[in-house]
């Protein structure tokens, strides 16, 4: 049979990747929770129309989605994004109703694009939503937030924050319009991809990549001079409480993020050191998706965290240790008795001093090349068992971080010895 490799986009995270992405996860884990967010938890398969029915011109829909029949002749899809899903799951679960929830999860979603650097068609999302709070204060709280997890992560300096205002609907009804007269006498110019756009939700063409596009985006009407008192003021009063709390940011009124329906104050934050792919985190106001999707009326708001590029942020400007911790004890085994004990002595200890790690050598390699097993698993002991320990009872102990001589000790006295190393 000829070797299976892994399907395209869709990436392994080997042992010392992990490491990496736990500082992260646990990072970002503990600061939702300092918060006061609750962690919620939803399927990565949803029936499509949910995805649907919110962002019918958006790129995720119209190109991206993952989306099949399944035995029964739905139509499911596995998920892209995880806004709706969340908004779903808090419906079902009848959280909305009862309270104002601020929600947190983690986890893949799937989008059939060009793999490249810092994007796959299987990626990684890390996001908060809260529900039911119409003002800038909830906002606010969401991108401090954010900053708080920079901070935590170390790359802070590394990040900056745009911001925008795109109204409310009538807002953005008014805007499209201007978009598509503004657009008429370049109708040659455009392709196929921003034509489209142009037809089915004006305000994407501001997302476009395309440089020449950009280039014509320049001369074209701002959403600002479309913006009501009402969401002008709101605005400003995000703009005031982040100054206040020493937040930098730059306003962008090109920024308009990928999904429709984003409503009123959106943000990205983006680093320089990324290339094309340069957004680690985007987020705004939702605040009809809930009554779109089943709901009764309830403002929302929220943001995503791309781990894939949060990854190579702090790859390119950290020191990581990534080196493994899990391993407290290194068991060099010199026969098949002496494992079998060491198995024994092993649950022993575990019993007795919770979280401790032990890694049993089981392949009866040489005492040499099982040292070396033992320094590159960054046990700080190592315990020998050969024929003169069995023979005796005893055990061996080596210090493997200090230049001490080895010791040999009863399994009473080794318990003592660990007990009170790592209690």
């Amino acid at each position: 049979m000829s070797k299976i490799t892994s399907v395209r986009g869709m990436n392994d995270l080997p042992p010392e990747e992990v490491r990496v992405w736990t500082i992260a996860e646990e990072t970002i884990k503990n600061v939702f929770n300092s918060y006061g967010y609750e962690e919620i938890r939803f399927p990565i398969v949803e029936k499509t129309e949910l995805f649907t029915r919110s962002n019918e011109s958006a790129d995720i829909v119209t190109k991206e989605m993952y989306t099949f029949d399944d035995k029964g002749g739905d139509s499911i899809s596995l998920r892209p994004e995880g806004t709706a899903g969340c908004v779903r799951a808090a419906i079902d679960n009848d959280l909305v109703r009862i309270d104002c929830p601020r929600l947190w999860y983690q986890g893949p979603m799937f989008r059939y694009e060009r793999p490249q650097k810092g994007r796959s068609r299987q990626f990684q999302q890390s996001s908060a939503e809260a529900f039911g709070i119409r003002s800038a204060e909830i906002d606010a709280e969401l991108i401090i937030l954010s900053s708080r997890i920079w901070k935590e992560l170390g790359v802070i300096s590394n990040l900056n924050l745009q911001i925008n205002n795109i109204g409310d609907e009538e807002t953005r009804q008014s805007y499209a319009k201007s978009l598509q007269n503004y657009f008429k006498k370049y109708e040659r110019d455009l392709d196929e991809d921003s034509l489209r756009k142009l037809s089915e939700n004006p305000l994407r063409i501001l997302d476009s990549k395309s440089e020449s596009i950009q280039g014509l985006l320049k001369k074209a009407p701002d959403i600002s001079e479309f913006i009501s008192k009402e969401s002008k003021d709101e605005f400003s009063e995000l703009m005031s409480i982040l100054e206040d709390a020493g937040i930098k940011f730059s306003i962008n009124t090109k920024l308009v993020r990928g999904l429709d329906y984003y409503n009123q104050t959106v943000y990205e934050w983006k680093s320089d050191l990324l290339g094309a792919q340069d957004t680690i985190c985007g987020g705004g106001r939702y605040d009809n998706l809930v009554e779109e999707l089943g709901g009764k009326p309830c403002p929302a708001t929220g943001f995503s965290i791309g781990m894939e590029r949060l990854i190579l942020l702090m790859k390119e400007t950290l020191e990581l240790d990534i080196d493994n911790k899990n391993i407290d004890l290194f068991f060099v085994c010199l026969s098949k008795e002496s494992i079998q004990k060491a198995i024994m002595y092993s649950e022993s200890l575990r019993e007795k001093i919770s979280k401790i790690g032990i890694r049993i050598n089981m392949g009866l390699e040489g005492a040499g090349s099982q040292f070396k097993k033992a320094d590159k698993s960054r046990a700080m002991f190592a315990l020998i068992l050969g024929d003169e320990e069995l023979k005796n009872d005893t055990i061996s102990l080596k210090d493997l971080r200090s230049k001490s001589d080895q010791e040999t000790l009863s399994y009473d006295d080794l318990e003592k010895r660990i007990n009170k190393t790592y209690k």
